[in-house]
């Protein structure tokens, strides 16, 4: 294949009928120096993600920030609103009275860890993404019921479709197909 056609091409996917034999793809492709893949299952695979690579994600220190945010928030808006803004002696408690500004703090907090997660889910993942390049991929629609598809990506330094066509359909793969941006 020329270069410039394999430039045209998002990547070189291979289709499976079983989680297993996808997971020891995953591994061969690995094992060949390829590093730039990914996997799409209709069910969580125990070990694809090691496998493929990937990182620990910063989702729970966004979700921590969010949380510490949320705290700190409402406890500075009833302190302020309690000491500072409008003080009203009431039954002779303080006017900082800080038990019972704990269970306003904490729902504070799990809104805004809340929040934080979603937000950061979507940027993360990119979302909205109503287009994939993937999408392309024949039988691909079956990825979220029976299938199991692993995508070598172009934008791998070693990628060269001939040799992943090779590897893929060497791994078990029902069907290889190049995958079209």
């Amino acid at each position: 294949m020329d270069d410039k056609i394999q430039n045209d091409l998002y990547g070189v996917a291979a289709e499976y009928a079983d989680d297993a034999v996808l997971l020891a793809a995953v591994k061969k492709a690995r094992e060949a120096g390829y590093t730039v893949m990914d996997a799409y299952t209709p069910v969580p695979v125990h070990g694809l993600h090691e496998a493929l690579g990937g990182k620990r994600t910063k989702l729970p220190l966004i979700t921590l920030a969010g949380g510490v945010i949320g705290t700190l928030g409402g406890l500075g808006l009833q302190v302020w609103v309690s000491a500072i803004e409008y003080p009203m002696n009431v039954g002779g408690r303080p006017w900082l009275s800080w038990p019972s500004f704990f269970p306003v703090a904490f729902e504070c907090m799990i809104l805004g860890a809340a929040l934080a997660t979603i937000i950061g889910l979507f940027a993360m993942c990119k979302f909205p993404l109503p287009y994939h390049s993937i999408f392309n991929t024949p039988g691909f629609e079956r990825a979220s019921n029976d299938r199991y598809f692993l995508c070598v990506e172009s934008t791998d330094p070693k990628f060269d479709a001939k040799a992943v066509r090779h590897l893929l359909e060497g791994t078990g793969a029902e069907a290889v197909s190049e995958v079209e941006p």
